[in-house]
């Protein structure tokens, strides 16, 4: 465990104690949100982000350690082990690397070397190795023997030589030593391996050093090869393979050095470059997995913190063509009020009959916000809310809002549960208002990987992709909070500690009893017991409770500590919300003395202060708000230079996708994203960012809009 912390601690860059504390804070089944936000005393105030790698590394270098046990014992079966193999192992540093050493004792189908060996090849390839006197043929002669398979002496160097490519196949360090050698001189090249124009039409006659490829195209070429659109290889580069592999065992003075070079060639050729090939491309289709699951986290984090539209009453509009709009009203808590259907789109076009439904409902309910879907006839849709818009007033103005996986929540059992009364399309229309006025509580009811931000999720390792994702969701609830009396349990089972069982437990105590009216009532709950309880409280908030403290994000277990603070600094709970002198009484105590007194740290104290003088606060509220509309463009009003505003939808390993108001997308290439270098568009943009751009270049055919957003005189018009 001691090297397991060191390792951990160098890697991460954290105090071994701290790395320790947070291990051992894992292993005793507290949840990540939990420990980020309660335990920051123990861990240094390690943000859940960093505690969720090293949560993960510590888990790699426990499986590596197992696999370590596993090989030792395997070989020592055998009785081959010996004390520099043990300490090799020992020293390995990846998987890789023990399987490597451990590839010359795994039990191996039969091969040419496994039948040479039965012939009674062996020593004749320990003596070629060796070197000796006379030639080669002479040495092989004495191994003749027709009764053993062996005819003639050609037929022994030939086995001979099998043998000897075997071992180098399975040499650690003859492995390692070409591994990285094809990793920095070799290409990944693909060629077409149809006639017909593809989207891969980029990569039929594509290469590129696998030291610079970018995981993007790594999984672009993937897909095109299972598809039957490629033909992939890696070409290894000019170097000398051969030279690489006699470095240890033979110089060009050993008599034998021509025959052990063809042999080494023969290694090359048959088994190591074909293996290599399979791990080189598996470990370039590893890193680029988790470059794009790294990227999909990134992205999904900012989406569900976007900031709600709170209070307004929202109509969702689900845009068809012949089955007509959807419509749903949904008030400023998320209750459905009406429901409607409108033909304003093609075939039907009754777009005057479908203005008299909207401003039917806009008077009735007093709406706010339109929040359209981006899916089918949403360009048309928008078109004609515009209108709408134009001709109403009042300060109405729209969003278009990704209903990615609207259609997966809608024919759920969890829609069908929610609406049972309602079709799939009216489920979808509530959903899109929803995402809108509350995008967590919302987005909260899909798979993530339906949501759509990102790239290539569907050729994922689902199982890794599904932990990161559920991951960032748990964190991104956690950092808001959850009104226990409210919230659903698809929200609920979000929060740490909540399991969905205990979730829908919750959801049927509401039921029966009515609301909560403490945080301590939580343990009457079935199933959520002591341990539950610690991990979940906190995150709760109970505003109907007497006891203020249940509003904020103060944990119970600190509830002495945030008492003894306010009375420390000569306040109540009475004042909690109203204590702008807080911060100023607390520096005149110190810090340091105040949390001594209070018996917490200083990171808890400090954290209890902000929650006293916010009790409560959303975190999203401290972001820019989304970006509403009143008019819509076409594509062919946009001319190169002209400035707009536009909001990130998307964030990919080249650049990012902005929303300008179009329908379509428009590219920001990463190149085109700030005078600084930058690896990833991720250093300076996120998903749901409000940006100014301009536009580069436009091409309607084939519905491209390049932008930039650099200064305007970076831009060519043309």
């Amino acid at each position: 465990m001691d090297i397991l912390i060191s390792t951990l601690a160098k890697e991460l860059g954290v105090k071994p104690e701290h790395a320790q504390a947070v291990a051992q804070l894992l292993d005793q089944g507290n949840t990540v949100p939990f420990i980020a936000r309660y335990r920051k005393e123990q861990h240094g105030a390690m943000d859940d982000q960093a505690i969720r790698l090293l949560a993960d590394r510590l888990h790699y270098l426990r499986g590596l350690e197992a696999r370590k046990a596993e090989v030792l014992a395997a070989i020592e079966s055998q009785g081959q082990l010996t004390e520099e193999l043990s300490a090799s192992i020992g020293k390995a540093a990846t998987l890789a690397e023990v399987d490597d050493l451990y590839r010359p004792f795994r039990p191996k189908r039969r091969t040419r070397a496994s039948a040479a060996r039965e012939k009674g090849l062996e020593p004749l390839s320990q003596r070629l190795l060796e070197g000796g006197r006379g030639t080669a043929e002479a040495l092989a002669a004495p191994f003749v023997d027709p009764e053993k398979g062996v005819a003639s002496v050609e037929e022994a160097l030939r086995g001979a030589k099998d043998i000897i490519a075997e071992g180098f196949s399975d040499d650690a360090a003859v492995r390692k030593r070409l591994r990285a050698q094809l990793q920095r001189a070799g290409a990944l090249r693909s060629v077409a391996a149809v006639e017909e124009d593809t989207v891969y039409r980029l990569y039929y006659d594509f290469q590129e050093p696998l030291s610079r490829l970018q995981s993007h195209r790594v999984l672009a070429i993937n897909r095109g090869e299972r598809e039957g659109a490629l033909k992939v290889s890696v070409e290894p580069g000019s170097w000398d393979p051969p030279a690489y592999i006699l470095r240890d065992a033979a110089q060009p003075s050993h008599p034998y050095f021509t025959l052990l070079q063809e042999t080494a060639e023969d290694a090359w050729d048959r088994l190591l470059f074909p293996s290599l090939e399979r791990e080189v491309r598996g470990d370039l289709t590893d890193m680029a997995n988790e470059q794009a699951i790294r990227t999909f986290s990134l992205n999904l984090r900012p989406l569900l913190m976007q900031p709600p539209v709170k209070n307004k009453v929202t109509l969702g509009f689900d845009p068809a063509y012949r089955t007509g709009c959807k419509l749903a009203v949904v008030d400023g808590t998320g209750k459905v009020l009406e429901t409607a259907v409108i033909y304003p789109t093609k075939p039907h076009n009754k777009t005057e009959e479908g203005k008299r439904v909207l401003r039917r409902l806009c008077d009735s309910h007093g709406i706010s916000c339109i929040a359209i879907g981006n899916g089918t006839a949403s360009r048309e849709s928008e078109i004609f809310v515009s209108q709408f818009i134009q001709e109403y007033g009042h300060g109405l103005s729209y969003m278009v809002v990704s209903e990615a996986g609207a259609s997966v929540y809608s024919a759920s059992k969890l829609g069908a549960e929610e609406f049972p009364d309602f079709d799939v399309s009216l489920r979808s229309a509530v959903s899109i208002a929803r995402r809108l006025q509350d995008p967590l509580a919302e987005l909260v009811k899909i798979d993530p990987q339906a949501i759509g931000v990102g790239q290539y999720q569907h050729d994922m390792p689902q199982a890794r992709l599904s932990q990161a994702l559920d991951g960032v969701v748990e964190d991104c609830v956690n950092a808001v909070g959850v009104d226990l009396n409210t919230a659903s349990p698809s929200l609920l089972r979000r929060v740490a500690g909540v399991t969905p069982t205990v979730a829908k437990n919750v959801a049927a105590y509401r039921e029966e009893k009515g609301s909560f009216r403490t945080r301590g009532e939580l343990l009457k709950v079935p199933k959520l017991g002591p341990k539950a309880f610690e991990q979940c409280a906190g995150f709760l908030r109970v505003p109907e409770s007497q006891n203020v403290l249940d509003h904020t994000a103060v944990h119970p277990e600190s509830y002495g500590a945030a008492e003894k603070l306010l009375s420390l600094c000569g306040y109540s709970l009475e004042d909690v919300g109203n204590l702008e002198g807080l911060d100023k009484r607390l520096e005149g105590i110190g810090l340091e003395q105040a949390a001594e007194a209070c018996g917490v740290g200083a990171p808890t104290l400090r954290d209890i202060a902000a929650e006293l003088q916010k009790p409560g606060r959303d975190p999203r509220d401290e972001l820019p708000p989304p970006l509403l509309r009143t008019d819509v463009m076409d594509m062919e009003d946009l001319k190169p230079g002209m400035e707009l505003t536009g909001t990130v939808r998307n964030v990919v390993d080249f650049g990012a996708f902005v929303d300008i108001g179009v329908h379509q997308d428009g590219l920001v290439h990463v190149s085109q994203i700030t005078d600084r270098f930058i690896r990833h568009p991720s250093e300076a943009l996120s998903v749901g960012d409000v940006v100014e751009v301009w536009v580069l270049e436009v091409d309607a055919g084939r519905k491209r809009i390049s932008l930039t957003m650099k200064r305007p005189k970076t831009i060519q018009p043309g």
